[in-house]
């Protein structure tokens, strides 16, 4: 069977039961990631941070399941592109600046870990590791765990479409599937696995035609559209928490960015592509939405910019003057 359609997947319009408070902060929520993102890659420009992967472009289908989940009580395991995510779920900008600077403070690994491998236990955002595709299986462990405690939470891990090329994705969902856990997998497929694009990653037309082989639904939709991104997750994570089993979940999106602060991008695409999707880009799509439903004009958009950018500064200040940790601690604490 082929993958679903959001329009077949989703009941009902679970964004009409969103109040305009909470519209205007997934909006919010959005630029902040955004204008983190873009300062970010300043800093790496000015050498003043050593790398940088983006998740510019990835806003909507991130803030969309974020605003869907119960935070403190469901899991998120990430992947490096999730910025949006992991601000939605509580973390600070001031947490993801100390990261990406390596500081002492960073709440993620006290400035052990690389950028983009975020951490956050109030959030029960759990810690990744730079191997890609090896969050599936272990989130799928945490889901079979809160299944035989009895638990009422649900575990989202999150991967590019690059990804499920590794034998991790596959036996994660096997095992998600045959246990009906409590798992959603959200593949990001933004179009390119580092450099190589996605026609030449699988054999599938989509990554939510896999899911039927696991015993589960796959959906696909359109990730740089918000409303719609959290139509498809209030609905996985409602039909999840019923005990209807897993969900693979594939959100169409782009990277308008090079893969990393290391990549040149020019070598494998055009111009002219990256162009034509920065017309699809999630952030101008929400504002667009929020103006013709009479929630934002000018005067309150020019106002929740200036919150974002101040938070930003804040939070670039803040991590510069932080200090770095000590070098004896970079043995401590690491099991041998």
């Amino acid at each position: 069977m082929p993958a679903l359609t959001a329009s077949q997947f989703v009941g009902k319009d679970h964004s009409a039961a969103l109040d305009d408070d909470r519209v205007l902060a997934m909006y919010e929520v959005m630029l902040l990631a955004r204008k983190l993102d873009e300062r970010m890659w300043v800093l790496n420009r000015q050498g003043k941070v050593a790398f940088h992967i983006s998740g510019l472009g990835q806003e909507a289908c991130q803030v969309g399941m974020a605003f869907a989940m119960a935070r403190g009580v469901d899991w998120l395991h990430p992947y490096y592109r999730d910025l949006s995510f992991v601000l939605a779920l509580g973390m600070t900008p001031r947490h993801l600046m100390l990261q990406v600077f390596g500081k002492a403070e960073d709440p993620s690994s006290g400035g052990r870990q690389m950028p983009s491998h975020w951490s956050y236990p109030p959030s029960r955002i759990v810690t990744s590791s730079s191997p890609v595709a090896t969050q599936v299986p272990q989130a799928a462990g945490i889901a079979f765990a809160a299944k035989l405690r009895g638990l009422d939470e649900v575990v989202v891990a999150t991967l590019g479409e690059g990804s499920t090329a590794q034998g991790d994705f596959h036996e994660g969902l096997n095992w998600a599937g045959i246990h009906k856990l409590p798992l959603i997998v959200l593949v990001q497929n933004n179009q390119y696995a580092i450099s190589v694009p996605v026609e030449k990653q699988m054999p599938v037309a989509n990554v939510a035609d896999r899911g039927e082989a696991y015993g589960m639904p796959g959906v696909m939709y359109d990730g740089n559209e918000i409303m719609e991104s959290y139509n498809v997750a209030q609905e996985a994570i409602s039909r999840v928490r019923r005990g209807e089993g897993p969900i693979l979940l594939e959100a169409k999106t782009y990277r308008p960015t090079p893969h990393s602060s290391d990549d040149d991008d020019r070598s494998y695409r055009s111009r002219e592509e990256v162009e034509l999707w920065k017309k699809r880009d999630p952030i101008m799509r929400s504002e667009q939405t929020l103006r013709e439903r009479g929630l934002l004009d000018d005067a309150l958009a020019e106002r929740i910019l200036a919150r974002c950018v101040n938070q930003v500064d804040d939070a670039t200040e803040y991590a510069q003057r932080a200090p770095y940790p000590r070098p004896e601690e970079a043995l401590q604490p690491v099991f041998g």
